[in-house]
């Protein structure tokens, strides 16, 4: 069963617990994957509600969202294992199936193909409206520093070298898994 909730209602939640990870997942053909993030934001384009998040050039999930620009946001509620953030945040999708190693419960969407998890109950459904390369030359010195200190290999889930792709995502559908 799934309450439907006013996305900003919940905006100070979502943003408490985005820095510790959230999971953004894809889904193309038949393969669901799910990826901890910890970038991103609430807020309003083009007069609708949006959550921007910002994914690595080398990642599976770039792969998949190029395939199928849709995504849901699964972000934790009450209580949960933090052992899903970490598989999540440290395996590849290119490598393994993060769904069945963790047991996760896929729900079905309202809108979008790409389904909910269960296990992480407040759900947006967000349908990709623009998406943008960063720009070297435009991340402050110190970001470019800390974050893009091209040491570490691309494929690597601490990789370094890759700018990210900002992928704006219209919130279709927002939601709590009861």
């Amino acid at each position: 069963m799934k309450k439907k909730i006013e996305i900003f209602d919940y905006a100070n939640d979502i943003m408490k617990v985005l820095g510790n990870g959230v999971l953004l997942t894809t889904k193309v053909e038949d393969k669901v994957n799910s990826m901890t993030i910890g970038w991103g934001t609430l807020g309003i384009v083009w007069g609708k509600p949006t959550f921007i998040t910002l994914v690595r050039e080398n990642r599976f999930t770039k792969h998949q969202l190029e395939k199928n620009p849709e995504f849901t946001i699964n972000i934790p509620y009450g209580d949960f294992d933090k052992k899903i953030l970490g598989v999540c945040g440290t395996k590849s999708g290119r490598d393994c199936d993060k769904i069945k190693e963790l047991n996760l419960t896929l729900e079905t969407p309202e809108i979008i193909s790409v389904p909910a998890i269960k296990e992480f109950p407040l759900t947006l459904e967000c349908r990709v409206s623009y998406k943008q390369k960063q720009d070297m030359l435009a991340i402050a010195k110190e970001n470019k520093k800390k974050f893009y200190p091209q040491d570490v290999d691309s494929f690597f889930h601490g990789s370094n070298k890759d700018l990210h792709t900002a992928y704006y995502g219209e919130i279709v559908s927002a939601y709590i898994i009861e």
